[in-house]
């Protein structure tokens, strides 16, 4: 069992079954565990300056959607 405790996800291909859905039934599976979204966010180093930096952008457009939905 790998650190932490997390398994990759894995399918078993059915009798009968195509490859393409196989293959589409395995990308839903990775998408569900978030490892694509994982992957994007290790691709380079960010600094904590700039993660705080994106999280506060984030949070101001959120409110200001928010804000206009409720006008």
């Amino acid at each position: 069992m790998p650190r932490g405790g997390n398994l990759l996800p894995g399918i078993r291909v059915k009798e009968g079954e195509s490859f393409e859905s196989a293959l589409r039934r395995f990308k839903k599976k990775c998408e569900k565990a978030g490892i694509m979204a994982d992957l994007r966010r290790h691709q380079h180093f960010e600094k904590p300056s700039e993660r705080r930096k994106r999280k506060l952008n984030a949070a101001k457009r959120k409110n200001t959607a928010r804000k206009a939905s409720e006008n």
